[in-house]
């Protein structure tokens, strides 16, 4: 960093440079030639004069570079206090969406394209929702593992039909150093096939069941699409449970069971409503007997967005691998039943397209790594040290005891930025809770409380500070919560011919209609509900995909029903929710 004393910016080339001789500096052709004067050579004068102006130049070179370098701080400091956003949602949407990770300190990026540093102001969310998660399916009989990153070629393709969706996407170690490696190594996709040879060999009794395992770790798809931080990049985190069952009831059992969960962490933890339901044929995880998944919704761009998937794999796997028991009652064996699931640093995304505003993030209570912070107000150049060191005393009494009580709570005292700076650089985080304490808060025994979701100020006593935050955080919590239900419910409509479809589509709206759940048809439907209206660089086709059948199905299909697609004859089986997707 720049420093401006005149010490600090002679450096050694200034000090070789400036103990020159003038007979030296004549050797080489400069010469000093008074303002105004010709070209005739300057006269010589004496070493002490010689010696005094090289003082005099010295001075003023390096006055002038401790000047340049202030104006490169100022340059600088004005260039890092840049907070508020430029972008905004309702216009920009991509731009909006980068500045608000960047600017709040979520997001680095990185220099390889797709993946991207996660900076503790995001990462504390994962944490949250990783330990949520982990004490509820262990409350399951769930046991954490870790499998190796790295899957030989040989049992990548030794399930060809699962593997096929994820072929593009596979990354291969060729080399070591500049040796070519025998055989290349995949980077796990997804880790079944490396899990379920070690399963073949783990369970060789009905007493060795169930086996329930659970890693958390990262995957690798190289994906061609164009990357989004968390919503589509080419390394991800996620958990990935794995379990092996003796029966097909116990099997569903748990697929519905972990998909509460994930949903529980939609609704309870970051405040976005989602959609359970089952997914299509075309859309279900390849070589399972059927998913489930929790669909959100993005408003800001009229999207869905898959939130998290459960998936009953039946008896595919274990027969390929050759899991299996001796049945108990027949003496047979038998080949267990098993399922997958996983949720995915995607979380975050979905909490911030759905959230985020245009003055940065807006983050849930419950995933704040910062719950409040408090801002000291009122102090100027004129207040007493005294009155001062009260002001901070106090506000850090308020700390202590919001602390004490389970919040989350952080003071900011620097006292290099004004509180307005302050008050728009917790904005751009998304602190839930903003505390301003002034002169006359302090006098009157009470505190102003500032919420990030909606703006509203607030005055409340001092007394049982704690227990009044506690109550408004909850608020806040909920508020969220409602503010982004009524959205996405208001963005739900029902339709029952293609073109209404297409219509609601751009409108920015997802569509229940009937289906008869056939692969060719929602093809169709994707390719005929395509309006070629301008779509987001390298972003899915701008159709109508399945995102999923809702459990909750508006009603009950009746005879005079057709399926959504005017040439389809067959009979739908459900309301699907079709949607433009990320």
């Amino acid at each position: 960093m720049c420093q401006t004393s005149v010490k600090d910016n002679f450096n050694a080339t200034d000090e070789k440079e400036l103990l020159k001789k003038p007979q030296e500096e004549e050797s080489m052709g400069k010469i000093d030639v008074p303002i105004g004067a010709g070209p005739t050579r300057a006269p010589k004068s004496s070493k002490k004069e010689d010696t005094k102006r090289e003082s005099k130049k010295m001075e003023k070179k390096v006055e002038k570079k401790a000047a340049n370098c202030q104006e490169s701080q100022v340059a600088g400091l004005k260039k890092m206090t840049r907070l508020g956003m430029e972008a905004k949602k309702e216009e920009n949407l991509p731009e909006w969406y980068t500045q608000v990770i960047t600017k709040s300190e979520m997001i680095e990026y990185y220099d390889v394209s797709g993946c991207y540093i996660l900076r503790p102001w995001a990462f504390s969310i994962w944490d949250t929702i990783k330990n949520f998660l982990d004490e509820e399916i262990k409350k399951l009989g769930v046991e954490n593992c870790y499998f190796p990153i790295f899957v030989s070629r040989l049992a990548l393709e030794k399930e060809k039909e699962h593997i096929q969706d994820f072929a593009p996407e596979v990354a291969w170690v060729t080399k070591s150093g500049d040796k070519a490696l025998e055989e290349p190594i995949a980077i796990r996709p997804t880790s079944e096939t490396v899990m379920y040879p070690a399963y073949a060999k783990w369970i060789q009794s009905y007493r060795d069941l169930p086996l329930r395992m659970n890693q958390w770790n990262n995957v690798v798809r190289w994906e061609f699409k164009h990357p989004q931080p968390f919503l589509r990049t080419r390394e991800f985190l996620w958990q990935e449970g794995h379990t092996a069952f003796e029966t097909r009831e116990e099997a569903e059992s748990e697929v519905f069971a972990i998909l509460d969960l994930y949903a529980t962490i939609y609704t309870d933890l970051l405040a976005v409503p989602v959609i359970k339901g089952r997914k299509s044929e075309k859309e279900k995880f390849a070589g399972a007997d059927f998913t489930t998944t929790v669909e959100a919704f993005v408003p800001a761009s009229g999207r869905g967005i898959q939130g998290a998937t459960s998936h009953m794999l039946g008896q595919n796997f274990s027969k390929m691998f050759d899991i299996g028991f001796e049945n108990p009652e027949t003496k047979e064996r038998s080949h267990v039943w098993q399922n997958s699931w996983g949720i995915t640093t995607r979380t975050i995304g979905v909490l911030v397209m759905v959230h985020a505003d245009n003055k940065g993030l807006v983050l849930p209570p419950r995933v704040a790594s910062v719950q409040v912070v408090i801002i000291p107000c009122g102090i100027t150049v004129d207040t007493k040290q005294e009155d001062r060191n009260r002001h901070y005393e106090l506000c850090m009494q308020l700390e202590k005891e919001l602390a004490g009580n389970g919040i989350r709570v952080k003071g900011d005292y620097r006292d290099n930025y004004s509180p307005g700076w302050k008050y728009s650089h917790w904005e751009l985080k998304g602190v839930p809770l903003r505390i301003e304490l002034g002169p006359r808060d302090i006098k009157n025994d009470e505190f102003v409380a500032v919420r990030r979701d909606t703006g509203d100020k607030t005055s409340f006593s001092r007394a049982n500070a704690a227990e009044r935050v506690k109550n408004l955080l909850d608020t806040i919590q909920h508020s969220m919560l409602e503010k982004a239900t009524h959205e996405m419910k208001s963005h739900i409509k029902e339709c029952f011919s293609l073109s209404d479809l297409a219509e609601e589509l751009d409108r920015k709206n997802m569509i229940l209609a009937p289906f008869c759940g056939d692969k060719e048809c929602e093809e169709k439907i994707k390719t005929d509900s395509a309006r070629g209206i301008d779509a987001e660089p390298g972003a899915p086709a701008m159709g109508a995909k399945s995102l999923c059948s809702p459990f909750d199905q508006p009603r009950a299909i009746t005879e005079d029903m057709k399926c959504i697609h005017p040439d389809c004859s067959k009979k739908p089986e459900k309301f699907t929710l079709f949607g433009r997707s990320y």
